[in-house]
């Protein structure tokens, strides 16, 4: 009895924590800069680029100067992950907690 308990338990909360995952990805990333009030200019610079870049015509460029905005566009990415300076929790580290929790309570 304990035993099905104990896998009840986990299976629930294991499923319960997939949807707090999913709601921490956010998809378009200038909404997080319009949602805010006080952003830096070195990130409105870089959004501007990302919107320069999206909107360039790349039919006529050669494949190595596609490679270099998709690198750009990469590196403009990862710092601009970088500077939302969030805590970010994987789905073991919330079921760890919640299971101790659980057993100290």
């Amino acid at each position: 009895m304990k035993r099905t308990t104990l896998y009840l338990m986990v299976m629930v909360l294991s499923l319960s924590s997939f949807r707090s995952t999913v709601i921490a990805a956010e998809k378009n990333p200038t909404a997080i800069a319009a949602n805010t009030k006080e952003v830096p200019p070195e990130v409105k610079i870089m959004y501007s680029r990302l919107e320069e870049i999206k909107a360039m015509d790349k039919s006529s460029m050669t494949s190595v100067e596609k490679k270099e905005l998709r690198k750009e566009v990469r590196t403009i990415k990862t710092s601009l992950k970088t500077a939302n300076n969030g805590v970010y929790l994987s789905v073991g580290a919330i079921i760890i907690i919640i299971l101790v929790l659980v057993l100290l309570l």
